[in-house]
């Protein structure tokens, strides 16, 4: 190929990508990588290849090319070509490769060999789920820089309480809690699936602590419970942008409670919960969602 085709070819491969065209963007950048392979600009050409490869969800492709674009990036800089490929070997359960992009990425991940899973270490963020139909932001506990565990449980349909997930890392909104601001990211793939069922019941509760009490009783035991009227709908615009929560949602009366549990484990905690005061607690029609 002459350096002449080659400009044609990667004034194709950006405009395709600008167009979000992302196989022709792909597949025009590797035909010029396949006879240009080290040139002085060919780090970007790997990364926007690998990149479009990602978009169309096709890890096998990304994670070749990433590697081939982080050999090619400074390392502890923060370039994203790192995480990335940090993205693909993780989808791919490459933990080696995965580990040593996080590192050098800039992130310090512990010694050691396989998935990565410090408690607490990477903190809280939301997720957007694709759910039967729809998308739901949920909130999950992060085991590393791109794997989370949904902590709660997921109103619409398709989705469980206890997945983990593989999100992007590019943040799509935020939500504000007490002042604390929590990034929201796009779900990638569901990396394991959770073997708890959805159940939704009809709880009486004479006051709010009632209802905090029984989400508490759940949690004890690895469970999940939650109160309906924390579920709000926004548009997509709105849920890309900053949403504030203020106060605190629960409320007394009779209501409708989502619940991650085997329904006779949900059976048990829910007579213990309604048997610990003297009236005032009670349910009914428990049953399951998903």
């Amino acid at each position: 190929m002459e350096k002449a085709e080659a400009r044609r070819l990667l004034e194709r491969a950006r405009e395709a990508f600008g167009a979000e065209e992302w196989r022709r963007c792909a597949e025009t950048y590797e035909q010029v990588l396949a006879h240009f392979p080290d040139e002085k600009a060919g780090g970007a050409w790997w990364y926007d290849a690998a990149l479009a490869y990602k978009f169309l969800r096709e890890w096998p492709k990304a994670y070749a090319l990433g590697r081939e674009a982080a050999a090619r990036a400074p390392r502890g800089e923060g370039d994203p070509a790192f995480w990335n490929l940090g993205i693909a070997a993780t989808i791919l359960r490459e933990w080696e490769v995965a580990r040593d992009a996080w590192e050098g990425f800039g992130v310090p991940v512990p010694e050691g060999e396989g998935p990565i899973d410090v408690d607490g270490a990477f903190g809280m963020a939301c997720v957007r789920l694709e759910t039967d139909g729809g998308q739901e932001v949920v909130w999950a506990r992060r085991l590393c820089p791109t794997r989370a565990q949904v902590v709660s449980v997921p109103f619409t349909g398709g989705r469980r309480f206890g997945e983990v997930v593989v999100h992007d890392g590019e943040p799509k909104g935020e939500r504000v809690v007490d002042g604390q601001r929590i990034a929201v990211f796009d779900e990638l793939v569901l990396f394991e699936p959770s073997p708890l069922p959805t159940l939704v019941v009809t709880v009486h509760a004479a006051e709010a602590a009632d209802v905090h009490a029984l989400v508490g009783l759940f949690a004890e035991e690895g469970f999940g419970a939650e109160p309906k009227s924390g579920f709000v709908l926004h548009c997509r615009c709105c849920s890309e942008g900053t949403v504030e929560y203020g106060g605190d949602s629960v409320h007394a009366g009779e209501q409708e409670i989502a619940l991650a549990a085997p329904p006779e484990e949900a059976g048990r905690i829910l007579d213990v919960w309604s048997g610990q005061v003297a009236g005032g607690r009670g349910w009914s029609a428990l049953q399951p969602v998903s």
